[in-house]
């Protein structure tokens, strides 16, 4: 895993946070730390899924949590990233979109 960078979109838009690598237990509170501190300030984030190889239910946990307390826009995610969203149904609950630029525009 390597760590999550962050882009700025500009004035009042939601930061972006572009993870690469596996996210689970051991490496989620990682990426946790930073969603929130951009939670703290945006009061949401988006969460460019492009680089995520790997990932297990505490990441899905984590998803959720953040969705319930924050504007989270998932965009980008693999094939592989979107199957697992459909098999445990948090694909009817997140706001996921193909692109940054379309979860920008949400």
């Amino acid at each position: 895993m390597t760590s999550p960078t962050s882009q700025n979109s500009g004035p009042g838009a939601l930061p972006v946070i572009a993870p690469r690598g596996e996210f689970d237990y051991e490496t989620v509170p990682i990426l946790q730390t930073q969603i929130d501190a951009a939670v703290a300030i945006h009061g949401g984030v988006i969460l460019d899924a492009t680089d995520i190889t790997f990932t297990d239910s505490v990441f899905l946990t984590m998803l959720l949590t953040t969705h319930q307390r924050s504007r989270l826009r998932i965009a980008n995610p693999s094939p592989r990233l979107t199957r697992i969203f459909s098999i445990c149904g948090v694909d009817q609950v997140l706001h996921i979109y193909p692109t940054v630029h379309a979860a920008r525009t949400a």
